[in-house]
């Protein structure tokens, strides 16, 4: 089973932070409070978005093309994703 990484809290949805990472094949967990890394904190539809942003060379026609639909259309959705990404910045 892929478990989906939580994005906010379950409780009063704020951000979450990372307090352990574990290494699956010595089993060595390192423990703090690190902030997630902001690609990390996009939703996983805009995650998705933006590796298929950068397998097609930054080509919104190309990205229009494969998803069949216009290239307004995809022009639009990078620019919402470019909204997301700015106000996250000032989070």
């Amino acid at each position: 089973m892929n478990k989906k990484l939580p994005l906010q809290c379950p409780s009063c949805a704020n951000k979450l932070s990372v307090t352990s990472l574990t290494c699956e094949e010595c089993e060595t967990t390192v423990t703090g409070t690190y902030s997630m890394p902001l690609l990390a904190r996009l939703s996983n539809e805009d995650q998705l978005f933006v590796l298929e942003f950068l397998k097609s060379s930054g080509s919104i026609k190309e990205m229009a093309s494969q998803a069949q639909v216009s290239y307004p259309t995809m022009r639009n959705r990078l620019d919402d994703l470019i909204d997301t990404i700015k106000k996250m910045e000032k989070k």
